[in-house]
């Protein structure tokens, strides 16, 4: 259970008093997450998500999602809006925590991923990157290529407990991902973390895009890269060609790529498999004795990044040259 921080009646009322909601008349932990805690909250005017974030957010970097969840409903786009207090914050403190109160989002996260999901997926996030262009703040990617050797050289020494010669293969992929890596492609605020748990649908219509706590400038491109890794692979490994056009082309009708975006998929498609992998690598080898979350197998992202080093051009996830 994704709760870190265990908040009493008493202190969520005394919190939420601070918003003017009215009577809290319930509020329960949300099980799913991994980064921060969260509640839902229900009071006389409505439901509300809190956050405590917790040690793994830079505190210094709030201020960037908080504004950037504000700055892209303001242009149109459904994810959470942070409450401000009487005080007129958004970002306030509880248990000794960062804390804020964002809108509640109706909808459910997709388990079971069709073609209609994809699709309506990539017109979201093309509608998502446009509406951030002309947002203020910046926040690099701490979780691009650059970030990688040092996540690799933290995991090396243990990395063939998980599969016998892994570490050789990854410093391989790594020192190739490091020299070829793109410089000059369209880039923004981009989501990094868009998984199905972080997209919600009533039925076929996407309801709204949630958890932006993984946001920064970065690729346009490498924002599709990440989703082509977590929402066109099928529980048998195979890659589903038809969820990538239905998504490359929802996304292309919003904002066109252009050629070299296009010609740059496979490797940012390998470099977001080394990153998911690397990441979950990281939490196997260090999960503590007892920890609330349990760890995501890195294998899967090992299977994943296999596919993509076959991938001789974008064709291969249904779109050409």
């Amino acid at each position: 259970m994704a709760v870190y921080t265990e908040v009493s009646a008493e202190e969520i009322e005394s919190f939420a008093a601070d918003y003017g909601l009215g009577e809290v008349l319930s509020f329960k932990g949300i099980a799913e997450g991994v980064e921060n805690s969260n509640y839902v909250l229900q009071t006389e005017s409505g439901s509300y998500i809190l956050t405590l974030y917790e040690k793994r957010v830079d505190a210094a970097d709030l201020p960037f999602f908080l504004g950037l969840m504000e700055h892209l409903a303001g242009r149109g786009i459904d994810c959470p809006v942070p409450l401000h207090g009487q005080d007129g914050k958004a970002l306030r403190q509880l248990c000794g925590r960062p804390a804020a109160l964002v809108t509640f989002l109706e909808g459910l996260w997709p388990r079971r991923i069709q073609t209609f999901h994809c699709a309506a997926l990539g017109g979201a996030m093309a509608r998502m990157h446009l509406a951030g262009a002309d947002f203020q703040l910046r926040r690099e990617n701490a979780l691009s290529v650059a970030g990688w050797r040092p996540l690799l050289d933290a995991c090396q020494d243990r990395a063939d407990e998980v599969r016998p010669g892994l570490a050789e293969a990854l410093q391989r992929e790594l020192d190739h991902l490091e020299a070829d890596w793109p410089g000059d492609l369209p880039a923004g605020v981009i989501h990094a973390d868009l998984f199905p748990d972080n997209v919600f649908f009533r039925h076929e219509k996407l309801t709204g895009l949630i958890d932006f706590y993984f946001a920064c400038n970065d690729f346009f491109a490498y924002d599709l890269a990440i989703c082509l890794n977590a929402w066109c692979f099928e529980q048998d490994k195979a890659f589903n060609v038809t969820k990538a056009r239905q998504m490359l082309q929802s996304y292309s009708r919003e904002r066109p790529f252009s050629r070299e975006e296009l010609a740059a998929l496979p490797l940012l498609a390998r470099g977001s498999a080394l990153r998911f992998l690397l990441t979950r690598l990281y939490d196997w080898l260090n999960h503590p004795e007892g920890a609330f979350v349990k760890p995501k197998d890195p294998m899967e992202y090992w299977h994943k990044l296999k596919f993509h080093q076959e991938v001789r051009g974008p064709g291969a996830y249904g779109l050409d040259l």
